[in-house]
């Protein structure tokens, strides 16, 4: 561990989160009650009755043939060479690619992918016990394999998109330097519709080999308040300037490894007829020829059920100075900050951190304007082949008011240790490409008036007056 971190990891252990993380910790402790342990497993651990399981439900969706994951983890055969590997991933908690950490800030997601404790000590057990097979009696009924480049969404029960927006595409030369490709497409609607749930995904498997990100920005047509001025960079806000790079209305930014937005119920973003999508899609080289591009399924509000607010995505960033202030020598680490000022009542509905090759954490501290500061998530060991975007429970997600101060920190790893690094003997500053760095908290936020902050203030006190134990 970086020494940085570790001091600054022991200020954080004794961080007290206010009111509205109250029920949080409250029901996790329940939960880890009630969790039937496995210390107390007689039997022998078995891949077939104990392991397989883990793994069906945690693990295949991307360990499959053709599938993103560099082996298949679907039978005792293929398993059972990399048994001690999975062992060490696991207690690492690098796999499954869920770097939230577990002992600070919100603990509460819709999208959680970790293993238990109690799973991670079952695949511990059954390595240190010999990885035996077992009956393949005792094995769950198969699930079925992905044949295609399937929704994440789908895959998870929400059903089909209502509307897919697919872009050009483009051939990526083998050997090439990046590409960074910008065309635009329609959006084929005759009504305004209210989105509650939108994901990007390249156009096929292969293309996944040389997406890095993608981002759809709407092209407005007559529709003002998509834009967002609830939030000020530090520095614009000292000198009452609008943050004109936040004001740019995106559906989604998606990044390798991250599944959909689901926005929270009652909120969504709306689209209107005319209006269409600019992609900024960040293409790399992989070998091979691809043709690749992106497109985004958007599911959409019944008619009739349309939301009364908006969601707006937010770079927060973890750089105060400008992209000129990012400077990480050769073989060494390095810190940055940065600032937002949330100039009105804020929810905060996910945490995506957003690095290159040399990022390894990332947290997240809100300031409150009575000047006291809490942690609201941190990722001590960010992966770059793992965009994972960490989406709050309703109940769980930040509740801010207006003058709170969004604080991002960032550390970067630019040593041989770090083995995401393509050369630590290289200065490393502030750029698009994947060889560079950047560093910001990608967040969907929905502004409250006063009465609406109050009241949802007052809702999560008597649902933590409700849960708390009677004496």
């Amino acid at each position: 561990m970086v020494p940085m971190l570790k001091y600054r990891w022991l200020l954080m252990a004794g961080v007290i989160l206010p009111i509205f993380f109250a029920l949080v910790a409250q029901s996790s402790l329940l939960a880890a009650d009630a969790k039937p342990g496995t210390a107390g497993l007689r039997e022998p651990v078995t891949f077939s009755k104990h392991v397989a399981p883990i793994l069906q439900g945690k693990c295949q969706e991307c360990h499959q043939p053709n599938s993103i994951a560099p082996m298949s983890l679907i039978n005792f055969k293929e398993v059972r060479p990399w048994a001690r590997s999975m062992k060490e991933r696991v207690v690492k908690r690098q796999m499954p690619p869920w770097h939230i950490d577990q002992s600070v800030g919100v603990q509460k997601f819709k999208n959680d992918m970790s293993l238990s404790d109690d799973q991670v000590d079952t695949i511990v057990r059954w390595v240190d016990g010999g990885a035996l097979e077992g009956d393949k009696k005792d094995l769950p009924d198969p699930k079925p394999l992905v044949r295609d480049n399937e929704w994440v969404g789908v895959r998870d029960g929400f059903g089909p998109p209502d509307l897919v927006v697919r872009s050009p595409e483009y051939t990526m030369p083998a050997r090439h330097q990046d590409v960074w490709y910008r065309p635009m497409s329609d959006i084929a609607i005759t009504e305004p519709r209210w989105a509650k749930m939108v994901e990007i995904r390249p156009t096929s498997l292969k293309a996944r080999r040389v997406l890095h990100h993608s981002i759809a920005y709407l092209v407005l047509n007559n529709d003002p308040e998509a834009l967002n001025t609830g939030t000020s960079n530090w520095r614009r806000y000292e000198e009452n300037q609008p943050d004109l790079v936040n004001r740019r209305p995106q559906l989604m930014e998606w990044a390798i490894g991250k599944g959909y937005d689901l926005y929270r119920t009652g909120t969504g973003k709306l689209i209107v007829p005319g209006e269409k999508i600019s992609w900024d899609q960040h293409l790399h080289a992989a070998g091979e020829e691809i043709v690749t591009g992106s497109e985004i399924g958007i599911w959409f509000y019944k008619k009739g059920e349309e939301p009364k607010k908006r969601s707006y995505l937010v770079g927060f960033t973890g750089i105060r100075d400008g992209k000129q202030s990012l400077d990480i020598p050769p073989n060494s680490f390095a810190q940055t900050e940065g600032f937002t000022a949330l100039k009105e009542n804020t929810l905060i509905e996910n945490f995506q951190p957003h690095f290159h090759f040399r990022g390894k954490s990332m947290q997240v501290e809100a300031i409150l304007p009575d000047g006291t500061a809490h942690v609201l998530s941190y990722v001590g060991n960010f992966n770059f082949n793992w965009m994972t975007n960490y989406i709050y429970d309703d109940d769980a997600a930040p509740l801010l008011p207006k003058g709170t101060i969004i604080h991002v920190s960032a550390w970067y790893d630019n040593t041989k240790e770090n083995k995401n690094n393509p050369d630590p003997d290289q200065w490393v500053g502030y750029g698009d490409r994947t060889v560079d760095e950047m560093a910001h908290a990608w967040m969907n936020v929905v502004y409250l008036s006063d009465q609406e902050y109050q009241q949802m203030l007052a809702d999560r006190k008597k649902k933590v007056a409700k849960a708390e134990p009677k004496h």
